[in-house]
């Protein structure tokens, strides 16, 4: 008998946000076949009330056999224990819209429920690396799942390091790329490296990983769109758009002063970050998909597509 029907014939998505709808839109064709079945866990005002685009988005999940429930994850953990205990593979695409700490309540409900296998929201850098006390209380809450996930031998966990979303270097509240204003800032300097991966590739790898045989279980599983410096990024904007843009590095002492003047600017924190190199980039050669021959979506690429 197959060893993965026989543990993960219930999984449940946290969220179909644009990370979880790409991990549904991969994911529910490739059980059709197999012992298992997949629920996508929304808000559920998105069940009684949705909007013009929630209604697409239903119906494209309902389309894809994908069940559906409607339940708030600002519930208690008790309650969450609770709805997690009628699955096997709980997969966590929730993001930090929650808020602080829900990404703690989450993993601590996953485990006392029993979950066979819970693959955590940790679709971002190697926290592992980053620590605690980076700054970043979000990456701090990240560090502490980890801990907690290790702590434990109930529960199997995966964890999938992605690097952030190529868009986000095209984000202008971002502002490392800001296409219209033709500027391109170098986070801490022009060597500093990122790991990006676009959405669609993140859904289509956290598939493969989580249908994978052999197993993958108690991991922290490396994926990369690409892992490029600052330097290589402004090389490759200037080329494929055929202009010249504005550029600057944006040091280290001048994101921390920033830091400092606006604490609770999100995007200022994540300049911060990413500015330090360490963990928020791995080798491609090294990854999941690169080890296996996926191909996957670089910058370059992304940018050709996204200019049409």
């Amino acid at each position: 008998m197959n060893h993965n029907q026989l543990v993960q014939q219930n999984v449940l998505v946290l969220g179909a946000g644009q990370l979880g709808m790409a991990v549904l839109r991969k994911l529910a064709p490739r059980t059709r076949t197999s012992q298992i079945k997949v629920t996508a866990l929304i808000s559920p005002k998105t069940v009684s009330h949705p909007s013009r685009q929630d209604t697409e988005a239903l119906a494209r999940l309902r389309h894809l056999g994908v069940e559906i429930i409607g339940f708030d994850l600002a519930s208690d953990e008790a309650c969450l224990a609770t709805l997690f205990e009628k699955y096997d593979t709980v997969l966590n695409c929730s993001g930090f819209v929650a808020g602080p700490g829900t990404q703690l309540k989450i993993s601590r409900a996953a485990l006392k429920a029993g979950v066979k296998r819970y693959f955590p929201w940790q679709f971002g850098v190697d926290y592992d690396i980053v620590g605690q006390g980076s700054g970043q209380p979000v990456f701090d809450e990240q560090y502490a799942v980890r801990q907690l996930l290790r702590s434990q031998q109930n529960t199997e966990w995966v964890i999938i390091s992605t690097g952030m979303f190529t868009s986000f270097l095209f984000e202008p509240a971002f502002d490392v790329v800001n296409l219209e204003r033709k500027t391109i800032h170098g986070l801490g300097s022009w060597e500093t490296k990122v790991t990006v991966t676009t959405p669609e590739d993140i859904g289509w790898l956290t598939t493969e990983i989580l249908l994978a045989e052999p197993r993958i279980a108690n991991e922290v599983v490396y994926v990369a769109g690409d892992t490029i410096s600052y330097g290589r990024l402004a090389e490759i904007i200037e080329r494929v758009t055929g202009q010249i843009f504005e550029k600057e590095v944006w040091t280290i002492e001048k994101l921390h002063a920033d830091l400092a003047n606006t604490p609770e600017d999100v995007m200022t924190r994540y300049r911060a970050a990413f500015a330090l190199g360490d963990g928020m980039w791995w080798e491609k050669s090294q990854t999941f998909n690169a080890r296996n021959g996926y191909d996957t979506i670089d910058v370059e690429h992304y940018l050709k597509t996204k200019l049409g």
